[in-house]
């Protein structure tokens, strides 16, 4: 016979995202109206688990007020995929690490817990899972990237506030007769610059699937110029790459597995001011795309994950 639940916990890993505060509040809400259920927070990812530094219990007054608000009121905390079979036992990242999680987990005396997160809070989740630990997974993104969903929440806000960013750069493009290039988000999948790129009009969108060639490109720009067209808006995704070239690395994570990418945009526009032997401007959105209130869509989208 099944345990019966009484208390659950929430986490959200990874990079914080438009939508997470509609998901914990739906989590919170949708336990103790239907099925009267404790629900405990976690906060900072993994770590307020593991170390049992950042952990409360949740309650109505906990998520009122929170469901138009950016960010995540658990906190969050980014990283690589955690490896809990790592071979290294003493990296906090090994397995003593998933150990104490578990540990903690019966502590506290949690029977599920709900995980939010990309690929690797998620691939960490499913590791915890094969060793005992239940859990539901929640798939979050602003990339839109995570396979078997067809779509995550935060990922409409982001494009919504990528083409907010296009509509200035236009005005100011044509105002100076300029080519702007406005690097997005998203790894190495192109959909927000596609997406973006689209809703804003931008003359040129450059995605991590299809690689682009400067040259092509350059005489593309050229060509609107002579043709009496004064400015051109290009938008590039963080993952894109020249053929034959690679990525863009600002630099690797501190456990050394993840690439944190960077420069694509910077760099495109100096090839394409050597070429086009004008001035051309990059803006980087960052982590703008991140931010700030989610739009209707990833409130009711992240509500109905929660509630689920």
């Amino acid at each position: 016979m099944n345990k019966k639940i009484r208390r659950i916990g929430v986490v959200n890993g990874g990079g914080d995202c438009p939508g997470l505060n509609p998901v914990i509040r739906a989590v919170v809400r949708t336990a103790i109206n239907e099925f009267g259920w404790e629900v405990w927070g976690i906060g900072q990812g993994f770590d307020g688990l593991a170390f049992m530094d950042n952990v409360r219990p949740l309650s109505h007054s906990s998520v009122r007020g929170i469901l138009p608000r950016g960010g995540t009121i658990l906190g969050t905390k980014s990283g690589a995929k955690l490896g809990a079979k790592a071979d290294d036992q003493d990296s906090p990242m090994g397995k003593r690490y998933a150990v104490s999680i578990l540990s903690n987990f019966r502590e506290l005396g949690l029977d599920a817990l709900v995980a939010i997160g990309g690929d690797g809070t998620l691939g960490f989740a499913q590791e915890l899972s094969e060793m005992g630990l239940p859990l539901v997974a929640v798939p979050k993104t602003i990339d839109n990237d995570l396979s078997s969903t067809g779509v995550t929440f935060g990922f409409g806000t982001a494009v919504d506030t990528a083409t907010e960013a296009l509509d200035k750069l236009h005005t100011t493009a044509e105002s100076h007769q300029r080519t702007m290039v406005l690097e997005v988000m998203g790894r190495y999948v192109g959909w927000i610059a596609l997406h973006s790129g689209v809703a804003g009009g931008a003359h040129a969108i450059l995605v991590p699937e299809i690689p682009y060639d400067i040259d092509v490109l350059a005489r593309f720009l050229g060509n609107r110029m002579e043709s009496g067209r004064r400015s051109s808006i290009v938008v590039i995704a963080e993952g894109a790459r020249q053929a034959n070239r690679t990525h863009s690395v600002k630099t690797k994570s501190k456990n050394g597995q993840v690439e944190v990418l960077g420069g694509a945009g910077n760099h495109l526009a100096m090839e394409l001011e050597q070429r086009l032997h004008c001035g051309v401007r990059c803006t980087v959105l960052g982590h703008l795309q991140r931010g700030g209130s989610p739009n209707a869509y990833d409130r009711i989208l992240g509500s109905r994950f929660g509630s689920a």
